[in-house]
């Protein structure tokens, strides 16, 4: 499961190779890390059918049954020190901290969103995963090459209304997420469980973004080549270098 990844180009060079016409948010500056729950940069679908650049909040709403299943807990917890409650009311305010990665696309929670509408691209220059086969859990940052080119993983978005935070209560969010896969032998070396699915080519970019409804996109769901990635940095939380 990827939950770490970086952004390190400007947002007018993503902007340009996306062919996105608009950037709802051209000050911010690149970022070295970012994490679950963080608004970071997506190219998505305009209401007109262009492209543009928007900030979206890392998480996609988690399953009706994650959210039983510890609205449950969190009720059994209370039962035994004998606090009455409202379930439906707990179950309403049960946080949600987000689903980052989607890996069951034949879900029926994740169908709604796997349509043109919902579908974007999601710009990083590296991405990491914590070390399992070798038992450290230390990061692994794995870019397309030394010089971390830009690439995009194949993400989700939507409109939410949810709790996110006991503390901040109820909120209307834009989330996203992306698509994970087997891994490929690279990433399989230090985390066999899956990697992100990374769109390289144009072709790729532009077919991820199209009209196409889901059966003729979903072949996108797949490992990249043995070979295609490079181990650019470890054991840090963030992923500043790139070389000129």
């Amino acid at each position: 499961m990827c939950n770490l990844y970086a952004m390190m180009r400007a947002r007018a060079e993503v902007a340009a190779i996306a062919r996105a016409m608009n950037d709802r948010n051209n000050n911010q500056p690149p970022m070295s890390g970012i994490f679950p729950d963080y608004a970071a940069p997506v190219v998505a679908r305009a209401e007109d059918g262009s492209r543009e650049m928007r900030d979206v909040r890392w998480g996609m709403p988690s399953s009706k049954k994650a959210l039983l299943d510890a609205a449950t807990k969190r009720a059994d917890k209370l039962r035994a020190k004998g606090t009455e409650f409202d379930f439906n009311e707990l179950l309403k305010m049960e946080p949600d901290k987000g689903t980052t990665n989607i890996r069951n696309t034949a879900s029926r929670h994740w169908q709604p969103w796997l349509g043109p509408a919902n579908r974007c691209l999601v710009p990083f220059t590296s991405f990491s995963e914590p070390d399992q086969v070798g038992g450290s859990l230390q990061p692994v940052w794995f870019a397309l090459g030394e010089d971390r080119p830009l690439a995009f993983f194949a993400g989700v978005h939507t409109p939410w209304s949810c709790v996110r935070k006991i503390k901040t209560g109820w909120e209307d969010c834009n989330l996203y997420g992306f698509l994970t896969t087997e891994a490929n032998a690279d990433v399989a070396t230090y985390h066999s469980k899956a990697m992100p699915v990374i769109l390289t080519d144009p072709a790729e970019w532009d077919l991820w973004l199209s009209d196409a409804p889901w059966p003729e996109v979903q072949h996108l769901q797949r490992p990249l080549r043995d070979g295609a990635l490079t181990v650019v940095a470890r054991g840090e939380r963030k992923d500043e270098a790139i070389p000129a």
